[in-house]
């Protein structure tokens, strides 16, 4: 199953940048062996200022055509690393050959988006950058395959 992060806004080089990297890197050895990857980074830019519902319409068509949705938002699950492992299993299992996690602009995802997701996922009750939610979706993905394929990684 390939897995495709949609986020608004372009990421220029610096420190979160190459922690990205290293870990979409680690995920696609991982994830390789487990039918998940590769990872992708589709970034977009509303560059016309149309706000929530603009950056909406290109996120819809920046994720792949049948792709499971799941949107990055304050409203979503939160889920142990484990749980998540297993979700993302589960989506692989039951057949999708893509999956899109969408990272929402500065004002976060437009309702209408976030109703189309088949899944919203929360990194907690606080708000991050979109820039450091992309890192820590980046670790949580390798996490998720290292702990699919047994890997020490992950102490619980």
């Amino acid at each position: 199953m390939r897995v495709h992060i949609c986020a608004v806004g372009r990421l220029r080089g610096g420190p979160e940048s190459a922690i990205i990297s290293d870990y979409i890197t680690r995920f696609d050895r991982t994830g390789r062996a487990l039918s998940l990857g590769p990872l992708s980074l589709i970034e977009v830019e509303d560059r016309k200022g149309g706000g929530m519902a603009a950056e909406a319409d290109l996120l819809r068509r920046a994720v792949p055509k049948g792709a499971l949705i799941c949107c990055l938002d304050e409203r979503g699950r939160v889920e142990a690393s484990p749980k998540f492992a297993n979700r993302l299993g589960n989506w692989r299992d039951s057949g999708r050959s893509d999956v899109a996690f969408v990272i929402g602009g500065a004002d976060g995802i437009d309702p209408s988006l976030r109703a189309e997701a088949d899944h919203l996922l929360s990194f907690g009750d606080m708000v991050w950058p979109h820039m450091l939610v992309r890192v820590m979706l980046t670790e949580q993905l390798y996490r998720a395959t290292s702990i699919l394929a047994g890997s020490p990684y992950h102490r619980a």
